[in-house]
């Protein structure tokens, strides 16, 4: 499995809760906060279920 760098791009207000607490799993805090994970399965479910909040690069 490869990593991936995912930012946070748009906001977590006015969002569903359980949109919320995928944003914050994945170790975001902030807009334009990135971390870099590894491309499990588990992650690319989070990642799709919040991907209009977030761009995501390979690395």
């Amino acid at each position: 499995m490869g990593k991936v760098k995912i930012t946070q791009v748009r906001s977590i207000i006015k969002r569903p809760k359980d949109q919320k607490l995928t944003v914050k799993a994945l170790g975001l805090r902030k807009i334009n906060h990135s971390v870099e994970k590894e491309a499990t399965p588990q992650i690319m479910g989070m990642i799709r279920k919040v991907a209009h909040l977030i761009q995501v690069e390979q690395l």
